[in-house]
């Protein structure tokens, strides 16, 4: 079979597909796209940033929150976390880096049907703590966990 019939053939099934979902409104903005919080992304300070994901209420303390983060990142462009929590009722879970230009690094929503916990890569921009602040029955926790930054991981 010739390679050119077989790319048209793909495409023009895509297309009918795309243009079939977009016919039963399957793909309006609000189904298709998670909430945005750009102020929050946006804010400079950490505080700022928390009370646009948040409210003013000023976190605990928690030991039923881990973090989980490298001692020392050789590249602070890519540094995995991992947030664990076994509070209850859980509605979210937001991660900071205030050392970072932009604090806020990642914010989750969560259903009362998902594990409580996360997991992702984050950027960090030099040696500091990784801040978790999950937000559990109308009230906000805190737990941090402090990361060196190295240069080509020689511990400078």
């Amino acid at each position: 079979m010739d390679t050119t019939r077989r790319i048209i053939l793909k495409a023009t099934m895509a297309a009918g597909t795309l243009a079939v979902a977009a016919g039963a409104n399957l793909l309006t903005p609000s189904t298709v796209l998670a909430a945005w919080p750009a102020k929050a992304f946006k804010a400079k300070k950490m505080d700022e940033a928390m009370n646009a994901i948040s409210g003013k209420a000023k976190p605990a303390p928690s030991g039923d929150i881990t973090v989980k983060a490298p001692d020392i990142a050789e590249n602070g462009a890519v540094v995995s976390v991992e947030v664990k929590t076994t509070l209850p009722k859980v509605e979210s879970i937001s991660i900071y880096v205030p050392a970072n230009a932009f604090p806020l690094s990642a914010s989750y929503i969560l259903s009362n049907q998902m594990e409580t916990a996360i997991t992702g890569r984050i950027k960090m921009a030099k040696t500091a703590d990784v801040v978790a602040v999950v937000k559990s029955n109308g009230k906000l926790y805190t737990a941090k966990k402090g990361v060196k930054v190295t240069l080509g991981g020689c511990g400078g």
